[in-house]
């Protein structure tokens, strides 16, 4: 790894998966912005505080936005916001009754048929859901041309995104600099710096089972990629590879629960939607738990070695700061079911998805489908007051002047910086 030495640390962000869920990080991003201007260290034309991204899933996706808009950090928070607050279904994946007839009901109907269909390779949808308009969209809204001229004219260290390979089974982190650094190997996990692309932010989100794989190229070979949170052992392992000296990292669900036993309405056998949204939990939330406990822990173990000792050890101390959210997103999404299209709401209560509010069932796999501003503008909100709650730890963290927040979130929602007012059918521009 060859690096230009700083003498301020280096502060990484790990913005993770979780669909529609990923619209938490834009409400704490936005919080991060105002906290910042006024401590007196952002504003217009101000660049990124975060020289290295690593994102995954929908977290990918967010990154990039990021790293392309580093030169002015405030602007590209205001675009993700303007974004995520106009997100609509049918934005992201094919939501009218032809659409779902194409992919869901003919999976369906594979999973019940198959012994008699299987035959006619034209009627294997290669997925629940086309997620099509969501490649449009980025096509539209992240200039990754940007990218380059971020990382050379110093506004951005690197941007890393994973995605997890089903041809050779492994995790593979693709990730874009300027400087020269080496790429790591562990197992089953693997680093390779390529020229970052939409390709590699569709493999990246694409939600196993729900939406399709992509190809990517990986060493000369093509090989089929899924969302990168599958055999995501250690996801902040690549900010730290790729020179970050503390890393704030974003969570897309409770880290913890509270104690006790949760109250629930739910009887008889668990559905699908049930199943599915335990499965998809687990491969969003659970590795980054495991992963920040693990930091932690040599960190603790670093402190209390003797300073040769330390200097003998090529670990070195992190800091980590992590913000997640303060209410299960499920039970959020909850409330919100019923302002999915009828055509996805169908196929969802085929699965076992039905109600809303407190009688709701299958809001764990709701809460990653739901892209409808009703539910993603909570989820924003949410971010935003879970971040001021912790402002004194932000401060500490960043090194920032603590003192209160002039902070209105109507206000930010107003807020007229850069692109933010964009139609979200129009181009991003820088």
């Amino acid at each position: 790894m060859a690096a230009t030495p700083s003498s301020s640390p280096r502060t990484g962000l790990i913005l993770t998966g979780g669909g529609a869920r990923a619209a938490y990080q834009v409400g704490v991003l936005a919080a991060l912005a105002q906290l910042r201007r006024d401590a007196g260290l952002g504003g217009p034309q101000t660049s990124t505080p975060f020289p290295v991204v690593a994102g995954t899933s929908a977290g990918a996706i967010n990154a990039a936005t990021l790293a392309c808009n580093a030169d002015d950090f405030d602007a590209a928070v205001d675009g993700l916001v303007h974004l995520w607050q106009n997100l609509h279904v049918d934005q992201v994946y094919a939501a009218d009754a032809f659409g779902v007839i194409r992919t869901g009901a003919r999976w369906m109907t594979m999973m019940s048929l198959g012994w008699a269909v299987a035959r006619w390779r034209r009627t294997r949808p290669n997925s629940l859901l086309d997620n099509s308009p969501l490649g449009r969209l980025l096509n539209r809204w992240i200039r990754m041309d940007r990218l380059d001229a971020m990382l050379a004219a110093g506004h951005m260290q690197a941007l890393a995104i994973s995605g997890s390979s089903y041809t050779s089974g492994q995790h593979v982190t693709f990730y874009q600099t300027h400087l020269p650094f080496e790429p790591w190997l562990r197992s089953q996990r693997i680093a390779v710096r390529a020229k970052l692309s939409i390709d590699h932010l569709m493999a990246s989100s694409a939600i196993p089972f729900i939406f399709p794989a992509q190809q990517l190229d990986l060493d000369g070979q093509l090989e089929w990629f899924g969302d990168g949170s599958m055999r995501q052992s250690a996801p902040i392992s690549p900010a730290v590879h790729l020179g970050a000296d503390r890393v704030l990292v974003i969570g897309a669900g409770r880290m913890h629960e509270p104690p006790g036993r949760r109250q629930t309405l739910v009887s008889g056998h668990p559905s699908m939607a049930q199943i599915a949204g335990h499965a998809l939990s687990n491969i969003f939330l659970d590795a980054l738990a495991v992963d920040v406990e693990r930091l932690q822990r040599i960190n603790n173990t670093l402190s209390l070695l003797p300073p040769d000792a330390l200097q003998a050890t090529p670990l070195r101390p992190i800091d980590v700061l992590v913000i997640a959210p303060s209410r299960r997103l499920d039970e959020l999404a909850a409330e919100h079911q019923g302002s999915l299209p009828p055509a996805i709401k169908g196929l969802l209560r085929s699965v076992g998805v039905a109600g809303e509010g407190k009688g709701a069932s299958g809001s764990a796999l709701t809460s990653y489908l739901l892209f409808e501003p009703s539910f993603t503008g909570e989820l924003i909100n949410l971010g935003m007051s879970d971040t001021l709650a912790r402002r004194v730890e932000v401060q500490k963290f960043f090194g920032w002047p603590t003192q209160a927040p002039s902070f209105d979130p109507a206000a930010m929602r107003r807020r007229k910086a850069g692109f933010a007012q964009a139609p979200v059918d129009a181009p991003m521009e820088a």
